[in-house]
């Protein structure tokens, strides 16, 4: 069997679950944002009597977060995410709430102090309703030029309803809702793909980044990319993210 048969085998057969990415350890290498989003957190939990973390995943970030507020809640919508989600939480006094729809959060109005959202899509009018006056947002998004140049590499389209979506358009959206915008900034961070099986197995685990991909669809692209990093040149991509703090003011 040669290396890219053999790397290609290795990532299709690895399990993923969660948003747990260990098994690309030192294989896909990214650069960290200028802005500390755990620091951010924990220093707006301090004040904070409710949370709701949304798009918790399997749990793994917000479990890392104790102690929790007293009442705290986590919203995830894909269905293999929810029991590992509730297996992890629920013992830390977390409530898992599954939903489908982003316009019609399962939850009632004014319930938080603060809701955080790590790369979750999310309607700003559902975030206005379910927190309280005097309430934060904190979101770090996935740009639409995330690691734009898979795409290109392997000559697959862009989804174009997506490729715009930025700092500037999302605090447009969250300014229209109502919200006031306390602290915002964007980075494009620099990621290193080292192997061809780090690019398929993130392909698999990511499946927005080039939807409907195959191995077999893509081989040969695949193959003329595992050359180039065989030959010393690994894959070089880059992260697009954003942050965004904003407060629902109290009316009147």
């Amino acid at each position: 069997m040669d290396a890219f048969t053999r790397l290609i085998l290795e990532a299709e057969q690895a399990h993923f679950s969660g948003w747990d990415f260990s098994f690309l350890k030192d294989r896909l290498v990214s650069e960290t944002p200028p802005w500390d989003y755990r620091r951010i957190i924990t220093g707006a939990m301090t004040d904070a009597n409710s949370l709701l973390d949304m798009g918790t995943g399997g749990g793994e970030f917000l479990a890392t977060l104790l102690p929790l507020p007293p009442h705290t809640c986590a919203t995830e919508a894909y269905p293999p995410n929810i029991p590992l989600a509730r297996r992890r939480l629920e013992p830390l006094g977390v409530r898992v709430v599954e939903f489908q729809d982003d316009d019609r959060l399962p939850l009632s109005g004014e319930m938080f102090d603060l809701i955080i959202n790590r790369h979750e899509s999310y309607c700003p009018s559902e975030v206005w309703r379910v927190l309280k006056p005097g309430g934060r947002f904190i979101t770090q998004q996935v740009g639409g030029r995330d690691n734009i140049e898979l795409n290109e590499q392997l000559g697959a389209d862009v989804d174009p309803e997506y490729i715009d979506w930025n700092r500037q358009q999302a605090t447009e959206e969250l300014g229209a809702a109502g919200f006031h915008l306390s602290f915002q900034e964007e980075a494009l961070s620099r990621t290193v793909f080292q192997d061809i099986g780090a690019v398929v197995y993130y392909l698999k685990a990511v499946p927005w980044q080039i939807p409907g991909f195959t191995v077999d669809f893509y081989r040969n692209r695949l193959r003329d990319l595992h050359a180039r990093m065989e030959a010393g040149y690994p894959l070089v991509t880059h992260s697009h993210r954003f942050l965004i703090q904003c407060v629902k003011e109290p009316a009147g």
